[in-house]
């Protein structure tokens, strides 16, 4: 189980505004996309999120853009996990491509407020709140394989390390 406190948002969360896209071609290193993280959203997220920190938020949460900066600058925030009622599609992959766990379950999203502390088991696919223990889908072993290793990347090197 890892704890962490919520930062909650509504539906429609765009990739504009995960990572403000007057960024895009500007910012590079992983560390300066972190410090625009939501900054169009909300502009204090970035000074005050704390590793291990959780995003919660409605439907269609990355939308937009398929832009992979988005669910970079979240992971390199210190966000350890994106709960939602629906992901978009392209967001959804480039988060899990970034390491980023990203978990559908409507009925914790409607349980959880802001500022709330939660637990998270990724092995079990149980999500703590203060209001009860809320299922999601686990991950398949070959995704726990990428987010436990940091991402697709890191994860894909470790395999063609172990064939040699």
């Amino acid at each position: 189980m890892k704890k962490g406190r919520v930062w909650k948002y509504g539906d429609d969360v765009n990739t504009d505004v995960i990572f403000p896209g007057k960024y895009t071609y500007s910012v590079l290193e992983p560390e300066e996309m972190a410090r625009h993280a939501l900054e169009d959203l909300d502009p204090d997220f970035a000074r005050k999120v704390k590793p291990g920190d959780v995003i919660v938020a409605g439907r269609n949460f990355g939308c937009g853009s398929s832009r992979e900066q988005a669910a970079t600058c979240l992971k390199h925030a210190g966000v350890q996990a994106v709960i939602a009622k629906s992901f978009a599609r392209i967001f959804f992959r480039n988060a899990i491509n970034q390491g980023l766990p990203v978990l559908q379950s409507e009925e914790a999203v409607d349980s959880i407020a802001t500022g709330e502390e939660i637990e998270i088991d990724f092995s079990s696919g149980k999500i703590k709140t203060k209001k009860g223990v809320f299922t999601f889908s686990p991950f398949p072993e070959s995704v726990l394989g990428i987010l436990e290793e940091g991402g697709l990347i890191p994860y894909t090197r470790k395999k063609l390390k172990g064939k040699k």
